[in-house]
């Protein structure tokens, strides 16, 4: 008498763009578990809570000053001396600056970089109070590029001094045209 003909075992549907699912033992029976989707939990173990939704930034919200009393720029000659003090220290398991400054400067130049593109981000949605989060984090990162390359705050203080009452237009004029061939862009002028 001929055996009756096996059935071929179904392989597990592939999704190409998330790849194969996977096989997951339940109490004797194997089922498929899609690619992304989580894992069951061991019995006894409670489910994380779900984040919390992100906080809603109100339009009522970009008519509200952000105002801390007693804040004004000379938090950044402040926070720039507070850096270089790191940086001298050298303290790179306590001191984010210090361990920013030790990665060098490429990496002090990205971080610099990263904020201003997650600060353009935040001001052209429209998100106010993001934007300013982001400003002090685009700021202090600024000062850290300041303290690497060895620049003290009043020397920018001098610089943007001296363009006071200078157009723009006039300023980009001005530079030499050896700054536009260095710079390999034809913007500055």
């Amino acid at each position: 008498m001929a055996k009756p003909a096996k059935k071929p075992a179904k392989k597990p549907a592939k999704n190409p763009a998330k790849g194969p699912a996977k096989k997951v033992a339940t109490k004797g029976k194997k089922k498929l578990l899609k690619r992304g989707t989580a894992m069951p939990l061991p019995p006894g173990i409670p489910a994380p809570a779900a984040a919390p939704p992100p906080p809603v930034d109100p339009a009522a919200s970009a008519l509200q000053p952000f105002s801390v009393a007693g804040a004004e720029a000379t938090i950044l000659d402040a926070l720039w001396r507070t850096v270089e003090t790191r940086r001298q220290a050298g303290d790179v398991a306590n001191s984010h600056s210090a361990r920013l400054l030790a990665r060098g400067t490429a990496k002090v130049a990205q971080k610099l970089g990263e904020e201003a593109v997650e600060c353009v981000i935040e001001a052209t949605q429209g998100h106010r109070t993001a934007t300013i989060l982001e400003s002090a984090d685009l700021l202090y990162h600024l000062v850290v590029v300041w303290v690497d390359a060895g620049i003290k705050p009043e020397e920018v203080w001098t610089e943007l001094a001296r363009r006071q009452g200078i157009s723009g237009i006039a300023e980009k004029a001005a530079r030499p045209k050896a700054l536009v061939r260095a710079a390999q862009t034809t913007k500055l002028p």
